[in-house]
């Protein structure tokens, strides 16, 4: 258990040491990397396409009636769920919480 400590520490220290050896040219050539790697080409120009019907649709279609007043307090009764359920206590009590890496 202890040996595992260390080497994850040591496997810790060498990236973020790499990490900031690193010039900014070369990390923002990494960081594209990452986004190539991250996102496929189909997905890419499905948010292209998303991107692009949000900004025209708008601009073809006509004007839309407002909703009624009951759809318009949905998004306020999930803010109040929420608010609910962030500072309602919880009664769990064996939690442990341990702040190392």
């Amino acid at each position: 258990m202890r040996e595992e400590k260390k080497m994850i520490n040591h496997h810790y220290q060498h990236h973020h040491h790499m990490r900031i050896a690193t010039k900014p040219q070369q990390q923002s050539h990494c960081d594209q990397n990452l986004m190539v790697r991250y996102f496929s080409f189909g997905s890419i120009l499905m948010l292209l396409f998303l991107t692009a019907s949000l900004l025209l649709l708008p601009l073809v279609l006509p004007p839309l009636p407002p909703p009624p007043l009951l759809l318009l307090l949905v998004p306020v009764g999930i803010m109040a769920g929420l608010m609910f359920l962030a500072l309602f206590p919880s009664h769990i009590t064996n939690i442990v919480v341990s702040t190392s890496i």
